[in-house]
């Protein structure tokens, strides 16, 4: 099992605008391996964070549901300009010790 993070700084005031994009597009990335898909916003730490994170299987499903999405014209509509929120971004992959 593997936590996938997806780690973004907003820009200020922006936070919301993300998460309600995110929220729209989430049930488009559900499917086989993936377990969860929260989104985090911070409450400590650097100001303006989302978290984007999904549980998976193994490691090559989340790339697989990228791949299965890449072409998704609804994917495409739903996140239109969310670059426009963002000031930088990172990706975090973690291995779960059960």
């Amino acid at each position: 099992m593997y936590i996938v993070r997806d780690i973004f700084k907003t820009k200020a005031g922006k936070t919301k605008d993300l998460v309600a994009k995110f929220q729209a597009t989430t049930p488009l990335f559900q499917g086989p391996g993936v377990r969860h898909i929260r989104i985090l916003t911070d409450v400590v730490g650097d100001f303006w964070t989302v978290v984007w994170e999904f549980e998976v299987e193994e490691i090559q499903d989340y790339f697989t549901m990228h791949d299965r999405l890449e072409s998704d014209v609804k994917l495409y509509i739903l996140l239109e300009g969310y670059q426009d929120h963002i000031l930088e971004g990172k990706r975090e992959i973690f291995k779960l010790e059960e």
